[in-house]
C-alpha cells in the first residue's frame, strides 16, 4: 500500500512537471506579444487621431478656399457652374438590338470623382480608354438629393433681397434631369406640385418658399412680389399667364425689345401679384399646362420650349427713412400707414394684375416720398440639346429640334463673345438670348446647373454639355451691380 502511494505521488509530480512546462516556456513570448500588441494599438490610435486632425484641418482649409474662390467669382463676375449627374434609369437600356449592344449603351461612363470634379471615361472601338476630367464649383453624384442641390442655391436668394438680380439656369440634353432638378417629379397628366413629397421638390418651388420666408422676416408692406411665366418656342416668346376675355389662361405671342437704358423688356407681359408661395406655384402650374411637350425616343414628355419663370420683388422705399433695418416699430407702422394711402385698393388686397411693368400700380401712384427698387429672380428650364438621330423626331418635332439647337448655339456664342470681350455681343441672334440679356450679360448673379446623363449611350451629348459648362466658367463679366438703396438719414 505504501509503495502504491509512493508511485501515485511520483506520477503526480511528473504530471505537474509535464503540464507546467509549456506554460513556463510560452509565458515570456506571450508577454512580449501582448506588449507589442499594446504598443501597436497605441500607435494606431495616435495615427487615427492625427488623421482626424489632418482631415479636420483639410476640411477647414477647403471651406476657406471655397470662400476665397467665391469671392474671386464675385469680383470677376464669373458664372457659377454646378453639375448634377443623374442615376442610370430604365429607359437607358432601351437602345440597341442585341444584348451586347444594350450592355454597352447602359454602361456608366460619367462619375462624380469628388464634389468638384466630373470624371468621364471616353472609349472608342479599337482604341484605349481615355479619362477626361472637368472642374466645376460643385458636382453632385447620382445619390445626392434635391435638398443637397438646393442647399447650394439658397445663399443666392439672400442676395436677391440684398439688391442683386439672380438667375438660375438648367442646361443639358433631353432626359438628363433638368425639369426634375428645377421643378421636381411631375406625374403624367398632372403637373401640380406634390407638396406632400416636399423632399422631392425642385429648385423653383423651394426657391419660392425661401424667398417668401425671407420676406416674412422683413417689415410688413415693404416688399411687393410679382410673377411672370413665358416660354420660348420656335424662336417666339409666349406669355403663359395671359388671359382671354373669359379669364381663361392661354399663351399669347409677345416680343422682346431693348429699352433706352440697354435692358431687355417684354411689353404687355402679364405680371401677376402674389403674396405667398402657394399662389406663386398655382400660377406657375397654370403656365406649365400650356408648355409645349412632345414624345421622342429619348423622353416620353420632352419639353420643346425654354421655360422662363421670373419673380420680381419691388422694395418699397420711403425717402430717407428707409433702410435695411427699421429704427423702431412706430416708424414701421407710420410708413405702412402712409403706404396704405399711396397704394390703390387692388394693390392693398394683393390681388392686382398688371399687364406691363410700365403700368404697375406702384409706378402709377408713386409720390415724391416713395421710391421703389426692383430685383428679379429668373428661373430657367432650357429645352434639351439633342442629336436628331438620337431623338428620332420627324416633321414638326424636327423643326422644333432645329430651333432648340440654334437657340442653344446662340447662347454659347453670346458667352464666347463675352469671354473674348468682343465689342459686339450677338444677343439678338435668338429670342432666348435677347430675353436673358440682362442675366447673361452681367446684371445678375448667374448659376448654370449642368445636368448630365451618365450612360455610354449619351456620351456625345454629355461631353457637349460639359464643354458648355467649362466655357461658361471662363466668362468674366465684371463685378455684378447691386441695386442701390437710399441710405437712412441719421440726422432726423
Amino acid at each position: 500500500m505504501q509503495c502504491l502511494n509512493c508511485w501515485m505521488c511520483s506520477s503526480l509530480v511528473n504530471y505537474n512537471k509535464y503540464t507546467n512546462f509549456p506554460s513556463e516556456a510560452l509565458c515570456e513570448p506571450l508577454k512580449a506579444m501582448r506588449h507589442h500588441l499594446k504598443v501597436f494599438q497605441i500607435k494606431a490610435f495616435d495615427l487615427e487621431q492625427s488623421l482626424q486632425e489632418v482631415t479636420e484641418r483639410y476640411e477647414k482649409e477647403k471651406q476657406k478656399r471655397k470662400a476665397l474662390h467665391n469671392s474671386l467669382i464675385e469680383l470677376r463676375g464669373n458664372i457659377r457652374v454646378h453639375c448634377r449627374i443623374r442615376p442610370l434609369l430604365p429607359f437607358d437600356d432601351a437602345a440597341g438590338h442585341s444584348q451586347d449592344r444594350q450592355r454597352n449603351f447602359s454602361e456608366k461612363v460619367a462619375y462624380a470623382a469628388d464634389d468638384e470634379t466630373v470624371l468621364v471615361k471616353c472609349s472608342r472601338p479599337g482604341h484605349a480608354s481615355v479619362n477626361k476630367t472637368f472642374q466645376f464649383e460643385r458636382v453632385y453624384n447620382d445619390l445626392e438629393s434635391q435638398d443637397a442641390v438646393f442647399a447650394d442655391v439658397a445663399p443666392l436668394l439672400t442676395s436677391l433681397l440684398d439688391g442683386y438680380n439672380v438667375c438660375i439656369m438648367a442646361y443639358g440634353q433631353t432626359g438628363s434631369g433638368k425639369t426634375y432638378t428645377m421643378l421636381g417629379p411631375q406625374l403624367e397628366g398632372n403637373l401640380a406640385f406634390a407638396i406632400e413629397e416636399e423632399s422631392e421638390l425642385g429648385i423653383i418651388p423651394r426657391a419660392t418658399q425661401e424667398v417668401f420666408r425671407l420676406i416674412s422676416e422683413k417689415p410688413p408692406g415693404s416688399y411687393w412680389v410679382e410673377v411672370s411665366v413665358v416660354e420660348v418656342y420656335n424662336n417666339e416668346i409666349f406669355d403663359l399667364l395671359a388671359k382671354d376675355s373669359c379669364g381663361k389662361v392661354f399663351g399669347v405671342k409677345r416680343d422682346v425689345v431693348t429699352t433706352r437704358e440697354g435692358k431687355s423688356d417684354v411689353p404687355l407681359l402679364t405680371h401677376e401679384t402674389v403674396e405667398n408661395a402657394s399662389e406663386f406655384l398655382h400660377l406657375v402650374n397654370k403656365g406649365l399646362q400650356l408648355r409645349v411637350t412632345h414624345p421622342t425616343l429619348v423622353h416620353a414628355h420632352s419639353s420643346r420650349s425654354h421655360l422662363v419663370v421670373t419673380l420680381t420683388i419691388t422694395t418699397i422705399v420711403f425717402g430717407d427713412n428707409f433702410g435695411t433695418l427699421w429704427e423702431d416699430e412706430q416708424t414701421s407702422q407710420r410708413l405702412n400707414k402712409e403706404a396704405s394711402f399711396t397704394f390703390p385698393q387692388k394693390m392693398r388686397d394683393n390681388k392686382s394684375t398688371s399687364s406691363s411693368r410700365a403700368s404697375s400700380p406702384v409706378q402709377l401712384e408713386a409720390t415724391e416720398k416713395m421710391k421703389q427698387v426692383k430685383t428679379r429672380l429668373q428661373l430657367v428650364d432650357l429645352a434639351g440639346s439633342e442629336c436628331v438621330g438620337m431623338s428620332g423626331v420627324t416633321g414638326a418635332a424636327l423643326r422644333e429640334t432645329s430651333f432648340i439647337n440654334r437657340s442653344l448655339s446662340a447662347l454659347a456664342d453670346v458667352l464666347g463673345a463675352i469671354a473674348e470681350q468682343r465689342a459686339h455681343v450677338p444677343y439678338r441672334n435668338s429670342k432666348l438670348t435677347h430675353l436673358l440679356q440682362d442675366s447673361v450679360g452681367g446684371d445678375a448673379k448667374l448659376l448654370v446647373m449642368l445636368c448630365i446623363s451618365p450612360g455610354q449611350k449619351y456620351l456625345t451629348e454629355s461631353m457637349q454639355s460639359l464643354g458648355f459648362g467649362t466655357r461658361a466658367r471662363q466668362v468674366q463679366r465684371g463685378q455684378v451691380k447691386k441695386k442701390n438703396f437710399p441710405v437712412p438719414s441719421k440726422g432726423k
